[in-house]
């Protein structure tokens, strides 16, 4: 047996809180097995089979999706609880209810409610419960509190064995399959999606995104294995239409019922369109009617979609977007919306991500929108260094479009003033803008630097 963490005594303040779920095994660590979680379910009272729950996983596009589906299940005047993965800001927003963060005190009484069982599932099993699945059955005792009609859930990494998985979602919803958590999951895409391929339950309904064929079978196996019944984007519903619009999108969603046009979505990039398709798709299979949904409502609800650290502006003058992508396939995604929804010249990129992701394709999927890189890091200790990212980066940028500012507000600084010495990049001055991307993490903190900087020079 593995030495435990002392019992926990009850919490007072969420920074006492924080410091308690930190101390416990990180989430990036993956130990096969669901014993630890199933027993800390059971000793709350199994609260993730109290509600119907909505279940994804995939390479990208996950919180997008979910927060898609929570706002059109919302706007049905369904309550619904959230659980998503990793935070951009604050440990709070892993948590939803009715599509709110859970509030600090609120956060601190769910770790409450909870706190007492740790010790005894960590007493009793090999290794003592890591943050994330003490997260998640704090996510699950949440949701039946409240109580919620719904639960949108998020995978963490993979399917089979993630700690989401003592759910069984009654709607599976499978985004692109692509490579990412190598190391856990598998380096081919068809070993990746067996793991994915986990979350769907007997008789559930799938709801698969565009997939290539072999990941594709490999689905198909596991529905066929236990009896659940799929609809695929491409053939079931899509996106119909799309246009680049100011400050999004205007889409036309062929859902499984009925087509809806006119649907403005207020995210960028033909990967948000098919999201939202997916997210239509999932809703649409919750509810099991054959009735379609109210147009006017569909419009509605997609139209208050937010995704923050999603090709997000949060500043301007020169213009600052925040984009999460951190792996080549999300690196790949943004960069045909970069060159389908905007115009800047030149942009600069601030780029700052972890060890054990696959630098060099992202870089490589980067390369041919960005005039200029710094290279960066965020605070963690996961964070390749900036020097060492700077090496790879010259390789795939060429000397003279790399720098490297190891501190990342000092970075985004520098990388402002290239933006904005547009002339220098053979560009208008003025036309600069500056993206800051490679890491959730660094996204996160980028965010906070920003937003708080915004929200210090109106006062």
């Amino acid at each position: 047996m593995s030495e435990t963490p002392d019992a926990p005594r009850l919490a007072e303040t969420f920074d006492e809180v924080e410091d308690a779920l930190l101390s416990r095994w990180p989430e990036t660590k993956l130990e096969p097995s669901l014993d630890r979680i199933l027993a800390f379910t059971e000793l709350l009272g199994d609260p993730q089979h109290a509600y119907p729950v909505i279940h994804l996983t995939g390479t990208n596009g996950k919180t997008s999706t979910s927060r898609m589906i929570d706002t059109l299940l919302r706007a049905l005047d369904l309550r619904t609880g959230r659980f998503t993965s990793p935070h951009v800001e604050r440990m709070t927003e892993r948590i939803s209810i009715d599509g709110e963060p859970l509030g600090d005190e609120e956060f601190v009484r769910a770790f409450n409610d909870v706190a007492p069982y740790l010790d005894l599932v960590d007493r009793e099993q090999d290794h003592p419960l890591s943050f994330f699945e003490t997260v998640v059955g704090m996510a699950y005792a949440a949701f039946a509190d409240a109580p919620v009609d719904a639960a949108v859930v998020e995978v963490g990494m993979g399917g089979s064995w993630d700690a989401t998985n003592v759910a069984d979602g009654a709607v599976a919803v499978i985004l692109p399959i692509a490579i990412d958590h190598a190391r856990y999951l598998g380096d081919t895409a068809v070993q990746i999606a067996f793991e994915k391929a986990g979350i769907i339950k007997p008789g559930a309904a799938v709801v698969i995104a565009e997939q290539t064929p072999d990941v594709a079978a490999v689905l198909q196996e596991r529905i066929d294995e236990v009896g659940a019944t799929a609809v695929r984007e491409g053939i079931d519903f899509g996106v119909a239409a799309r246009t680049p619009a100011v400050g999004g999108q205007m889409l036309s969603l062929q859902g499984l019922r009925a087509r809806y046009d006119d649907v403005f979505l207020p995210l960028y990039g033909a990967h948000q369109a098919q999201n939202a398709a997916v997210a239509l798709a999932a809703v649409e299979s919750f509810l099991g009617s054959e009735q379609e949904l109210d147009a006017e409502l569909v419009r509605a609800a997609f139209a208050e979609v937010t995704s923050p650290g999603r090709l997000e502006i949060v500043r301007r003058s020169p213009t600052v977007v925040l984009d999460a992508a951190h792996n080549p396939h999300g690196a790949e995604a943004l960069g045909a919306a970069l060159e389908d929804s905007f115009t800047f010249n030149p942009l600069i990129g601030v780029v700052g991500v972890m060890a054990d992701k696959d630098q060099e394709q992202l870089l490589v999927a980067l390369e041919p929108h960005l005039a200029h890189v710094v290279c960066t890091q965020n605070s963690t200790d996961r964070s390749l260094p900036a020097e060492q990212l700077a090496v790879i980066a010259r390789e795939v940028f060429g000397e003279d479009r790399v720098s490297v500012t190891p501190r990342l507000g000092d970075a985004i600084e520098a990388a402002a003033t290239l933006a904005e010495a547009g002339a220098a990049f053979g560009a208008g001055v003025g036309s600069g803008a500056v993206l800051v991307t490679g890491s959730v993490v660094t996204v996160g903190e980028a965010r906070s630097l920003l937003v708080r900087s915004a929200r210090t020079d109106r006062r």
